[in-house]
C-alpha cells in the first residue's frame, strides 16, 4: 500500500523537488541567511527553483536550506465536523420539538386538546439534513479561517530543517523592579 503524502521524507537532493512540487504549489523557501519566503513555484529545474513576485524570485540549488508545502487544508475537516455537529442537533432538534398533533385537534378545539392516548406525534425528520447542510458550511468556513500545515519537501544535507547544527542559544538580562537576572532560552 503506498504511503500517504504526509508520511514523505523530505527529499535529500534539490534535483529531486521536481518529483515532489510542480508549478502553481504554494511553498515556504527558506533561503542560506534563514528568511523564509512563501511565494507560488513558476519554474523548477534540477538547479533553480523560481517563485511568482514582482520580480519574480530566483533560488539557486546552493541558496535554499529547506523548502516546505501546504500539507492540507482545515476546510474538508471543517465541513465534515460541521456536518455531524450539525446533524446531531438537527436530530435533536427533531426530537425535543416534534409536529403539533395534526389531526387530532382543531383550531375550534380548547389549546389544551390531546390526541387519544397512546399515540406519538409525528417527527420533522427533515431538520436534521437541514441542520446537518448548515454545520458543513458554517465549518467549512471555520476550516478556510484556520491556517494549514505545512511539511518539508527538502532540506539541504538530507536532515531535518531543525537539526542538531541549526540549534541556537540565546542569553538576555532581566530587568524589573521586583527582579533582576538571565533569561535563557534554547531552540533545536
Amino acid at each position: 500500500m503506498p504511503a500517504r503524502g504526509a508520511a514523505q521524507e523530505p527529499v535529500k537532493s534539490f534535483d529531486q523537488l521536481n518529483t515532489r512540487l510542480k508549478p502553481g504549489d504554494t511553498v515556504w523557501v527558506t533561503d542560506a541567511q534563514g528568511r523564509e519566503l512563501k511565494g507560488h513555484v513558476v519554474e523548477l529545474t534540477p538547479s533553480s527553483l523560481v517563485l511568482d513576485g514582482r520580480p519574480p524570485r530566483s533560488f539557486g540549488a546552493g541558496d535554499v536550506r529547506a523548502v516546505k508545502e501546504r500539507a492540507g487544508s482545515s476546510i474538508g475537516k471543517g465541513a465534515l465536523w460541521g456536518a455531524v455537529a450539525g446533524a446531531g442537533y438537527g436530530l435533536v432538534l427533531a426530537l425535543v420539538n416534534p409536529r403539533e398533533y395534526a389531526g387530532y385537534c382543531s383550531p375550534q378545539d380548547p389549546p389544551d386538546c390531546f390526541p387519544p392516548p397512546g399515540t406519538r406525534p409525528p417527527v420533522d425528520w427533515w431538520s436534521v439534513p437541514a441542520a446537518a447542510g448548515l454545520g458543513a458550511g458554517l465549518g467549512a468556513m471555520v476550516g478556510a479561517l484556520l491556517p494549514g500545515t505545512t511539511r518539508e519537501v527538502y532540506v539541504a544535507g538530507g536532515g531535518s530543517a531543525r537539526s542538531g547544527s541549526d540549534a541556537r542559544m540565546s542569553i538576555a538580562p532581566l530587568l524589573t523592579p521586583r527582579a533582576k537576572g538571565v533569561v535563557v532560552s534554547l531552540a533545536f
